[in-house]
C-alpha cells in the first residue's frame, strides 16, 4: 500500500523503553520544525509499558534499586547536548518525585518517573500525530528499499505498514555460546543447576537452595542483584552495629555465594560527595579533531595502539587539573608548568616521569592500570586470607570515594564522560573498553558494597579472587581463581552473573536474527552496524538503507545510557535528536508529496 493510498505517514518504533521514550521526545521537540501541522501516525511495539519497558517495570522487587542518584538520572536535554534540535527541558527523577537527589530510587519508582516522561512526550506531539502502543513482539520487518516496510507482530494477522521503521530495542536476549551450552548439557547430566547468563531479575532463582553453596561468576550489577535477591529477598536483614555499619542477620533460607571475575572485586564505588569548583575543562587530548584523524586512516585504527593512548592522556589531564587547581599543596610545581609538559609528553613514559617529579605521594597519581585490574599478580595463602583482604581493598575503595580530598577521582569521572561521548562516532571499540567505563563510572552504590562486607563478615558470601575460571568435573562445578594458586570451590551450582552479550548472530530476538540471515543487516563486533551519523541500518555492503533506523546498545554506536547525568552531554540523546531529524525530514517530505 503507497503512502498515498493510507492517507497518513507512518513511524514503527520497535522498543518502548526509555531510549524509544527518548526518540519520541526528540520527535515532539523538533516537529514544530520539521514536520508541524502534517499528518503522522506513530505505532509504539513493545510487549512491556511504555516508558519504562522491560527494565524498569513496576512489576519486580521492590528491593531492587537504580544504579545512579536521584539527582543524576535525566530524560531531558540542556544546552550542553551538542544537537541540531531545539532543548526541551524537564525535571530530574529528584526533581519529579520530591526525594532526596542523593539517594538510589528501587527501579519501579524510575519506571513510574519514565511512564510520566513517555505521556508527557505524547502531550506535546502536534495534533496531527497519533500514537499507537502494541502490547506485542514485532517478528520481522521486511519491505522494499524505496516503499513502505512491512512490520509483522506476534499474534497478529496482518503487519503494520510504516514509512520508517526505527529499532530501539534494548539489552537483548542471546542464545548461549558454545561454553554455556557445554556447561547447560553437563548440568543436565549430572543433576546440576546452571543459570546462563540473564537479566537477574528475570531469573528463576528457586533452584538455589538454602545453605548450598553456589559458584557465581561475574562481580558487577548484575551480581549486586542476584545478592540482594537471595538475602534480602528471601527474608534477611540488615541491623546497625551501633557505629553505623550495617551486619546481617541471615534468615536462614540464603545460598552460601561464591563470587570471582576477571578482576575479582566489585567495580569502584560510586562517589559519595558533591563537585565544587571548576570542572576540567574537556576535551583536551581527545575531541572531534581527533576522532576526525582517527576516522581519516586509511588503514583504520586500533583501539589499543592509537585510541588508548589518547584516553589515558585525557583522563590524566581530567585528574590532573583537578589536583592541581584543588589540591596545591600536594604538588611541587604550578598548574601552567605541569600542564605545558604534560602536553608536551610524547609518551607514557615521559607523562610518568613528570608526574613522579611533580606528584610526590603515589596515591594521587593516576595508575589506569591498577584502578583497571587491582589484583594483578596478587596471591594469597588462602580463601580465608583472601577473604580479610579483599574487604580491606572494598573498605579502602569506600573510604576514598567518599573522601572530597581525593577529588581528582570525580575529575576522572568527568573525563570518563567526555571519552565516552567522543567515542560513539567510532562505532563500537570492543568491550573491553566498556567494561573498563562501568568498572570505574559504573560501579555499585555504597550501601550496596557496605552490605557486600557485611554479607562477607557472617559468611553468606564469600570471594573467590581474580582470573576465576570454573570447570565442570566430577558430577560438580569446580571453580579456581589466580589469587589463590592451587585451591579451588566446588558446588552443585553455577551462576553466570551478567547480562547476554550484545551479538546480533545469536540472538533471540527474531527481528533482529532475521534481518541479519537476509543480509539486510551488517555486523561490526557483533553489533548492529549503524551509520552513526543518523543511526540508519547498514546491510552488508555497507550501505545505510534509507528507511530503517536502530538506536541502543544491540547497535555499534551505542552510548552509555539511554538517560545521563544532567549537564553532561549525554550522547544517547544526541544520537536521538539526529535520528529524530532525519525521520522528520524524510516524513515530512513523503508528507508533502502525498499532499500534493
Amino acid at each position: 500500500m503507497s503512502a498515498s493510498a493510507a492517507g497518513r505517514p507512518s513511524l514503527v518504533i520497535v522498543g518502548a523503553g526509555p531510549r524509544g521514550t527518548g526518540l519520541l521526545e526528540r520527535i515532539a521537540a523538533n516537529a514544530p520544525e520539521l514536520y508541524a501541522d502534517a499528518g503522522l501516525d506513530v505505532h509504539l511495539v513493545d510487549p512491556h509499558p511504555p516508558g519504562a519497558g522491560r527494565v524498569w517495570r513496576r512489576a519486580q522487587s521492590p528491593l531492587l534499586w537504580a544504579n545512579s542518584e536521584a539527582q543524576d538520572i535525566t530524560m531531558f536535554t540542556d544546552e550542553t547536548v551538542d544537537m541540531a534540535g531545539p532543548v526541551r527541558p524537564g525535571p530530574t527523577l529528584h526533581e519529579w518525585a520530591a526525594v532526596d537527589g542523593r539517594s538510589f530510587s528501587d527501579r519501579r519508582l524510575l519506571g513510574s518517573y519514565l511512564t510520566w516522561v513517555y505521556e508527557r512526550t505524547v502531550a506535546a506531539l502536534p495534533p496531527g500525530v497519533r500514537v499507537h502502543h502494541h502490547a506485542r513482539r514485532a517478528l520481522s520487518v521486511g519491505g522494499p528499499r524505496e516503499g513502505r516496510q512491512q512490520v509483522w507482530l506476534e499474534g497478529r494477522p496482518r503487519p503494520l505498514l510504516a514509512d520508517l521503521v526505527v529499532l530501539t530495542l534494548g539489552h537483548l536476549d542471546a542464545e548461549p555460546d558454545d561454553e554455556q551450552r557445554e556447561l547447560a548439557a553437563y548440568a543436565r547430566e549430572h543433576g546440576l543447576v546452571h543459570l546462563p547468563p540473564d537479566f537477574t531479575a528475570d531469573s528463576d532463582l528457586t533452584a538455589l537452595a538454602p545453605g548450598e553453596p553456589v559458584l557465581v561468576r561475574g562481580f558487577g550489577l548484575a551480581f549486586v542483584d542476584l545478592m540482594v535477591l537471595l538475602t534480602e529477598g528471601r527474608g534477611g536483614r540488615y541491623q546497625d552495629d551501633g557505629r553505623g555499619e550495617p551486619v546481617y542477620v541471615p534468615s536462614g533460607r540464603e545460598p552460601v555465594l561464591y563470587v570471582g571475575s576477571r578482576r575479582g572485586v566489585p567495580y569502584h564505588s560510586k562517589i559519595g560527595y558533591d563537585w565544587e569548583g571548576e570542572r576540567p575543562p574537556l576535551p583536551r587530548f581527545l575531541g572531534p579533531a581527533e576522532i576526525d584523524a582517527l576516522l581519516a586512516r586509511p588503514d583504520g585504527f586500533d583501539f589499543r595502539r592509537d585510541v588508548w593512548p589518547l584516553v589515558a592522556k585525557e583522563l590524566g589531564f581530567a585528574h590532573y587539573h583537578r589536583l592541581f587547581t584543588a589540591h596545591p599543596e600536594r604538588t611541587t610545581v604550578p598548574w601552567a608548568d605541569f600542564q605545558k609538559g604534560y602536553a608536551a609528553a610524547g609518551d607514557a613514559a615521559g607523562a610518568a616521569a613528570l608526574v613522579a617529579a611533580a606528584v610526590p605521594d603515589p596515591a594521587d597519581r593516576l595508575d589506569l592500570d591498577a584502578l583497571d585490574r587491582p589484583l594483578d599478580g596478587v596471591r594469597y595463602g588462602s580463601y580465608d586470607e583472601a577473604q580479610r583482604e579483599l574487604r580491606a581493598y572494598i573498605e579502602d575503595d569506600l573510604a576514598r570515594r567518599h573522601n572530597p580530598l581525593r577529588s581528582q577521582d570525580f575529575a576522572v569521572f568527568f573525563g570518563l564522560l567526555s571519552v565516552y561521548g567522543q567515542l560513539v562516532r567510532l562505532g563500537d571499540v570492543g568491550p573491553w573498553w566498556h567494561g573498563f567505563f562501568s568498572c570505574l563510572a559504573s560501579g555499585p552504590p555504597a550501601p550496596r558494597l557496605r552490605q557486600m562486607l557485611a554479607l562477607s563478615r557472617a559468611g553468606v558470601l564469600r570471594f573467590l579472587g581474580a582470573g576465576t575460571t570454573v570447570e565442570a568435573a566430577d558430577g560438580v562445578f569446580r571453580a579456581r581463581s589466580a589469587s589463590v594458586p592451587g585451591d579451588f570451590v566446588e558446588a552443585r551450582a553455577l551462576v553466570e552473573a551478567r547480562l547476554p552479550g550484545p551479538t546480533v548472530e545469536r540472538t533471540r530476538d527474531a527481528l533482529l536474527r532475521g534481518l541479519y540471515a537476509d543480509g539486510a543487516a551488517a555486523t561490526a563486533g557483533g553489533l548492529l552496524a549503524v551509520d552513526p551519523s543518523d543511526g540508519r541500518v547498514l546491510d552488508r555492503s555497507g550501505t545505510p538503507h534509507p528507511r530503517r533506523f536502530a538506536l541502543g546498545p544491540h547497535t555499534d554506536a551505542r552510548g552509555s545510557g539511554a538517560f545521563t547525568r544532567p549537564r553532561t552531554g549525554g550522547p544517547a540523546f544526541r544520537q536521538n535528536d539526529a535520528t529524530a531529524r532525519a525521520a522528520l525530514a524524510f516524513l515530512g517530505a513523503l508528507s508533502c508529496r502525498t499532499a500534493a
